[in-house]
């Protein structure tokens, strides 16, 4: 195996990840406006621009969907065992003790087992929960007739805001974590320029050096 810096970020997924990004904070921001917890925004002004930041974060999550299935790149997020407790206890104390991360990207494999089991569980379980809330809570006075119709928008509100906190601690453990075992600098590089170390068996180094210069180093 060689290491050499290869672009497995592509312009799409980098853009995909700073929009997103900007739109979650975005949307946390107005959020707690919304639930009385932010006084720096006004509760209409607030309002409006979190159905909007909403509904440009599900027109992108749509186009990311359909890159991942058309590109291919779904594969990195497929679950695996193998190394999983290693990374685990990197992450619990070893990333304390300044030992090495014990996972070495691959071309067809650039998250760790841990990042593709978090990942998978952000994209099955937490945002279609936040999707499917929204909508419901959003659509409030399309469905109010119906039996029981406050106790049901009670549950998709908090449920709602649930799984904003979860995907608020999730922002803020990925951020923690670019700035532990390493320079912050250095992880979040990556997600900038697209390049990043990666173990390469010699057939990709060869395909790439071949075919697709322009993104290995």
């Amino acid at each position: 195996m060689t290491e050499r810096f290869v672009k497995i970020y592509p312009r799409f997924e980098r853009f995909w990840h700073w929009t997103q990004m900007a739109l979650i904070f975005g949307l946390l921001f107005t959020g707690l406006a919304v639930n009385g917890l932010n006084p720096l925004i006004p509760f209409g002004p607030a309002v409006m621009l979190h159905i909007i930041a909403a509904l440009a974060l599900i027109v992108l999550w749509i186009f990311a969907i359909f890159w991942h299935i058309t590109t291919g790149s779904w594969v990195h997020y497929v679950p695996t065992t193998q190394g999983l407790v290693k990374v685990a206890r990197f992450y619990a104390w070893g990333i304390f003790k300044g030992e090495h991360h014990p996972y070495r990207k691959a071309y067809w494999r650039k998250h760790n087992p841990l990042q593709a089991l978090t990942y998978l569980a952000l994209k099955l379980m937490l945002f279609p929960a936040i999707w499917v809330t929204g909508v419901i809570y959003l659509t409030y006075n399309y469905w109010s007739g119906v039996p029981n119709a406050t106790l049901w928008l009670t549950i998709a509100a908090n449920l709602h805001l649930l799984s904003a906190y979860a995907i608020a601690a999730f922002v803020l453990a990925h951020v923690y974590l670019l700035s532990v075992g390493g320079s912050f600098r250095a992880h979040v590089r990556p997600m900038i320029t697209g390049f990043d170390k990666v173990d390469l068996t010699p057939e990709e180094e060869a395909y790439l050096e071949a075919d697709e210069a322009v993104r290995i180093r």
